[in-house]
């Protein structure tokens, strides 16, 4: 069937512009990327505000505005359950995972595994994250592409195409710091976008009373039923998404560990994910779901079909609302989407590509140039295998099914051995290795014979519904094995900062020495080069009030607050002196991108 065109010309203008403007905007921060840690981490130099914005564009995807508005559409305001459980998982990740991972100086999840069991966990670890990472890469190109072939009335893989030539060119040259900043604008325009979209939307509909009149009480409820609706129940949206996928993406994704691990402290980090978990994320899902709640609204009030295609809803209502020009500018919001997620997971490809596969079984001993080079390369191999998923994703009924489907494969098992690896220090190696091999079989098994969740479903009918189920059946199968391996294998030794209980000895690992604790306020004082082979010095009366000593860990940026870190620079301070300004060798000068003369902003770090 012929695919109906949408938009104006105007519309097309403004897409094309948006991506010229974002490709060049990404490749300009290719400036600050000289090493891998650049390239992977951004330097560990950045603030808490703009990893939290630069979060947001990463956590909703290019399949989220088509996902929940779907949902909404379906659902109503319940289809927000999925997105806004993420508090379940604050308190582990920012007083367990996030400071266990930062203090280790883990450069991939995969490197952790190896450190805390063996070798032969970390490749299995490599081979299932790999697997997720890139699948998640088929999946937002594909969605994107469907997305713009209904607009475009294009093919859908010269769309594809494209999309990933412009994402993996601003990579190629920015990395980590490309991809935070991009993702920085692009959070401003996906949000934007969004609520233009619902006030366009209740303008069009008459007023607000008349959108809430258009939401019967079903479609009003803030969350869905228990167990009756087997499509949509609580219970399975509670182990899906609440837990297991909301547990992956904060545990398991390398993406979003390495824009925690951009930051240049775990104070930052804890900050940055509370912000977004307790206030961005609200914000974001009323910006991708209102599109459903609308077009729910439009057909009571007889301003659509009531046979309309739930998967056509955000595009559908966006072109009935928005006039030439506003449209382009939604449709480069769900672009934004995109792009941010899969620039994200490219570049978190790139980091378990170099350090978990080319170091460890290619190449181990090379300078960080031929890294940061081989980096580039799998960046690019990466989104060309991204492409070539699309249509083995595209060959399921839906992209929800597929997303689904593909999930439900891979994160259960990682889940419980990231979980019980950074809580409980009698997880053993081997118990680990089977929950990884066997419980990822079991996982499979159930695809294959669904009425082995039965047990396990709360009611819940396999109508639909043991796709949700499926969760809680394989983290109670992961769980078993785990524990009772566990029980009559050995754990290993010698894993000092690598779990919870162990923080403060990773902390002095980090640092390579006693830590400090004392709280202190940051100073401004004036820049001076230091010619000789001290990192950085400090007069006493300025240590006096950042109460450091010698050997702590010190942090210096650019006085302008809205840089973000950008120009900055973190090491140990070597030595306090009588003078009145902070010193520091050329090298951590050149590095940090400051200027002698003038003022910075002081911290103590540990």
């Amino acid at each position: 069937m012929e695919v109906q065109q949408l938009g104006t010309t105007t519309d097309y203008v403004v897409i094309v512009m948006y991506f010229l403007a974002i490709m060049l905007f990404g490749s300009y921060f290719g400036r600050f990327t000289t090493t891998t840690k650049d390239f992977f981490f951004g330097g560990q130099r950045f603030s808490w505000w703009l990893i939290a914005a630069s979060c947001v564009a990463t956590v909703v995807g290019s399949y989220s505005f088509i996902k929940y508005s779907t949902a909404g559409f379906t659902y109503g305001l319940s289809s927000s359950t999925g997105y806004l459980n993420d508090w379940i998982v604050l308190p582990f990740f920012i007083f367990g995972w996030l400071p266990i991972i930062y203090y280790s100086r883990t450069g991939s999840i995969p490197e952790y595994f190896e450190r805390r069991f063996n070798k032969n966990v970390r490749l299995m670890a490599t081979i299932i994250i790999l697997l997720y990472l890139i699948g998640y890469v088929g999946i937002n190109l594909l969605t994107l592409g469907v997305a713009l072939t209904k607009i475009l009335g294009v093919p859908l893989m010269p769309t594809v195409i494209i999309i990933a030539v412009i994402s993996g060119i601003y990579l190629h040259f920015g990395g980590q710091t490309a991809v935070i900043f991009t993702d920085l604008l692009q959070a401003f325009i996906l949000v934007i976008a969004g609520f233009l979209l619902f006030g366009l939307g209740i303008y069009y509909l008459g007023g607000f009373d008349n959108f809430l009149s258009g939401l019967d009480l079903a479609h009003r409820l803030p969350q869905p039923p228990f167990n009756t609706h087997h499509k949509f129940p609580f219970i399975g949206l509670f182990w899906q998404d609440a837990v297991a996928n909301t547990t992956a993406f904060y545990f398991m994704n390398q993406g979003v560990m390495m824009r925690f691990l951009s930051l240049k402290s775990v104070k930052e980090g804890r900050k940055a994910v509370s912000f977004v978990v307790i206030c961005l994320m609200p914000i974001a899902m009323i910006a991708i779901a209102n599109g459903g709640w609308l077009g729910r609204a439009m057909v009571t009030n007889g301003l659509l079909p009531a046979d309309t295609n739930p998967k056509d809803i955000f595009v559908t209502v966006a072109n009935i609302v928005a006039m030439p020009g506003v449209f382009g500018f939604i449709m480069a919001a769900l672009t934004a989407a995109l792009m941010s997620t899969v620039d994200t997971l490219i570049n978190a490809i790139s980091a378990i590509g170099v350090n978990d596969i080319y170091k460890v079984y290619i190449k181990p001993e090379a300078d960080d140039k031929h890294y940061l080079g081989i980096a580039k390369l799998i960046a690019i191999f990466s989104a060309i295998v991204g492409v070539i998923l699309v249509p083995v994703f595209n060959s399921f009924g839906s992209i929800y099914t597929a997303h689904a489907m593909f999930t439900a494969s891979i994160t259960p098992p990682m889940v419980t051995v990231i979980i019980l690896g950074a809580f409980w220090k009698n997880f053993t190696p081997k118990a680990a290795f089977y929950t990884l091999l066997a419980g990822s079989g079991m996982v499979l098994f159930s695809l294959i014979e669904p009425s082995i969740i039965a047990p396990v479903a709360h009611g819940v009918s396999d109508e639909g519904g043991f796709k949700y189920m499926r969760a809680l059946y394989s983290l109670i199968t992961c769980g078993i094995i785990a524990v009772v391996v566990s029980k009559f294998t050995k754990p290993k030794e010698n894993i000092d900062g690598l779990v919870v209980d162990s923080i403060h000895k990773g902390m002095e690992i980090f640092k390579g020495g006693k830590v400090n604790l004392r709280e202190s306020k940051p100073i401004r004082t004036l820049l001076a080069k230091n010619d000789g082979n001290d990192l950085i010095t400090l007069g006493r009366n300025q240590a006096a009030d950042l109460d450091i000593d010698e050997g702590d860990l010190i942090y210096l940026r650019d006085k302008r607050w809205w840089y973000g870190g950008l120009k900055s620079a973190q090491g140990k301070l070597a030595k306090i002196t009588e003078d009145d300004n902070i010193t520091i060798s050329q090298d951590l000068l050149d590095y940090g991108r400051l200027n002698l003369g003038e003022e910075v902003v002081v911290e103590k770090i540990l």
